[in-house]
């Protein structure tokens, strides 16, 4: 069997969506048994995600995982959204929801998960604390915008290269959980884990899950903006839970939209590496 494998289509964005129609008809004709869409297809407001998921004309078992864009929302619960409405919402389309439901061909298992952050990927050389991280602002940016006095208390563990960092992950603005980014990490992790427990008697699992898994698939260094999204590309737990499973052998992921490869341990990680600007898809034979 063929797995034909994207991420990131962000269908919402009007320079990306035309390049995700190309993309789209590009994998149409490519053909293969199995289609896997690992997370940002769009924002879950309005009918994007519908949209995008329409284009696809295959046969064949269609996955697909969330990324952290699917849970932005003006609404008040991104929690509610991603257990009831979207999949619900895409189970409608026809599409299989990896977060609980994984795919099982022969001794073959696909399980996925949005998986999340808990800013292990925190660059130290920038000396930002980690309550910073969670209110998704810089110092330098918390400063600019003003209201966050609380985070400087105390102001002796910010390092000068914080304060002069300005940037903020939007997640903040837009993703609204109830709940703390480690809370929902360790909430997704148990799910995962479960789904490999679940498989533990197939010859292979393949894992789809939007945040990166390993260090290893981190952006080189580039600027101090751009170290401080690390803390929200993926987490340490990640790869570890995949780890404790010896029959997991690849793990996809995106988000990052930078392509990439690693081997950790029996594991081959893959970043598909589809940005706003750049459009790809994977195959793997099975």
């Amino acid at each position: 069997m063929r797995l034909i494998v994207t991420a990131d289509l962000h269908y919402n964005h009007p320079v990306s969506r035309p390049l995700a129609d190309e993309l789209i008809d590009r994998m149409n004709a490519a053909g293969g048994d199995v289609l896997l869409i690992v997370g940002d297809t769009g924002v879950a407001d309005g009918d994007v995600i519908e949209r995008c998921l329409s284009r696809f004309k295959f046969d064949g078992p269609k996955l697909i995982v969330a990324g952290n864009h699917e849970l932005w929302t003006h609404r008040a619960d991104s929690y509610a959204l991603f257990n009831e409405e979207l999949p619900r919402r895409v189970t409608a389309m026809g599409w299989q929801w990896l977060e609980t439901q994984p795919f099982v061909a022969g001794d073959v298992a696909i399980v996925g998960s949005v998986g999340w952050y808990d800013y292990s990927f925190a660059q130290a050389s920038l000396g930002i604390p980690d309550r910073f991280y969670g209110a998704k602002l810089s110092p330098g940016a918390a400063t600019y915008l003003g209201g966050y006095e609380h985070l400087f208390q105390p102001d002796t563990d910010i390092s000068d290269v914080a304060r002069d960092t300005v940037a903020r992950w939007n997640d903040g603005k837009f993703i609204k959980l109830g709940r703390s980014d480690h809370d929902f990490l360790t909430e997704r992790l148990a799910n995962l884990a479960s789904a490999c427990e679940a498989n533990a008697g197939a010859r292979q699992i393949i894992a789809a899950v939007h945040h990166l898994p390993f260090r290893e698939l981190l952006p080189p260094p580039k600027s101090a903006q751009w170290d401080f999204a690390k803390a929200y590309l993926g987490s340490e737990q990640i790869g570890r839970t995949l780890l404790r499973y010896p029959n997991v052998s690849t793990v996809y992921c995106g988000h990052s939209h930078m392509p990439g490869e690693a081997t950790v341990g029996h594991i081959k990680a893959v970043n598909i590496g589809s940005g706003y600007r750049y459009k790809t898809f994977g195959q793997l034979d099975f």
